[in-house]
């Protein structure tokens, strides 16, 4: 039957079933069907409702965590200058990368993404960088950092500019108003997707994230650190939602995933790497506080393997080892004890409890 029809009193409405049906096979990640209405039933792309309802339940505000105790710490002779130096460049990067990544949601992927459910998601994983981006403020304002020396630790670290640097590069190629029938413009797309979602988010933040939970793993810096993991939970869900519209961008899209392209693609995670591991050196210049050097360096390209494995790719150092698996312990949030008051804060609904596998490390 093409057409259901409805009699209400003296009315009848005739619902045409094959244009319904139409709208939904011309739902694409790109190019599909253009409507001024936000219509995401019926999904097409159901991991991207199912992501969207995760992160959702995944929600937590920065007041939320109490910094008493990172407070004396940082007043405190038992924290060293390298802790502090740790901790300074984590908010001193972290305060404005995590702007630059949620800008390019909003103004790059999503301004081509055509599927509602997509648009859906990416808003809520702009919206998370929004919430990074305020818990970074009230770290700064709670431990009495100057705010204009964070803006100088992004403005003047030489690591810290050649990361932003290959970051702007992808978003500023990806400039609104591209015609997305062109092999090369999608590709361009794709290009940003893997950079943002696999090497900035991917691979990127989490040497330093490492560092900062070591720390909190030595009961040093508890408030940050529990920002941090929270931020870290999220960050797994945006490197997820990244890949797979990666993926199915590719699958609707063939002509992009050409042998000269998945090469490029490697040779973007070698440099992301060789920038992130530069960095490091930087955050951690000496070994120290139980803080290993080496670590981090192969824990870099550990992750940096997983995300290309991840979208088909051939790892960069096959067989390397995870150096920090204790990490993935402290990512499995499910409730976590108030530091001082001794209530339960529940950060996740229980129907989309969320875990991270070891793997996903």
């Amino acid at each position: 039957m093409d057409t259901i029809t409805y009699k209400i009193g003296s009315k009848t409405f005739i619902l045409d079933r094959g244009k319904a049906e139409a709208a939904f096979a011309a739902k694409r990640v790109i190019n599909g069907r253009e409507t001024p209405y936000f219509n995401i039933l019926p999904l097409k792309y159901q991991w991207a409702y199912d992501l969207y309802r995760t992160m959702k339940a995944n929600h937590w505000e920065p007041e939320d965590v109490q910094m008493q105790r990172d407070c004396e710490q940082w007043r405190s002779k038992d924290i060293s200058d390298v802790e502090r130096w740790i901790i300074k460049m984590g908010i001193g990067y972290f305060s404005a990368a995590e702007g630059i990544v949620g800008d390019n949601v909003i103004h790059g992927v999503r301004y081509y993404a055509t599927a509602p459910e997509l648009k859906l998601v990416l808003g809520r994983h702009a919206h998370e960088e929004n919430i990074h981006a305020d818990s970074l403020v009230y770290m700064i304002s709670s431990l009495g950092i100057n705010p204009h020396e964070a803006e100088a630790m992004f403005e003047s670290i030489e690591t810290i500019i050649a990361k932003n640097e290959f970051a702007a590069r992808s978003a500023q190629g990806l400039r609104q108003g591209l015609d997305m029938e062109l092999t090369e413009n999608k590709q361009l797309l794709a290009k940003n997707m893997f950079i943002y979602g696999q090497c900035i988010e991917g691979t990127q933040f989490y040497g330093l994230f490492g560092m900062i939970l070591s720390l909190y793993r030595q009961n040093k810096f508890p408030g940050v650190g529990q920002m941090f993991r929270y931020t870290l939970r999220d960050e797994s869900n945006h490197i997820e939602l990244f890949r797979n519209l990666l993926m199915d961008l590719v699958e609707e899209n063939p002509d992009i995933w050409t042998e000269s392209f998945r090469q490029e693609l490697v040779a973007l995670m070698r440099e992301a790497v060789e920038l992130e591991k530069a960095f490091i050196r930087d955050c951690l210049p000496v070994n120290a506080v139980g803080l290993r050097l080496d670590e981090f360096l192969q824990y870099i390209d550990f992750i940096a393997d997983r995300r290309l494995e991840g979208i088909g790719l051939a790892p960069i150092n096959p067989g390397v080892k995870n150096p920090l698996p204790w990490l993935a312990e402290l990512m499995d949030i499910k409730k976590e004890q108030n530091f001082f008051e001794g209530r339960v804060t529940e950060y996740q609904k229980a129907s989309a409890l969320q875990t991270v596998r070891d793997d996903e490390l």
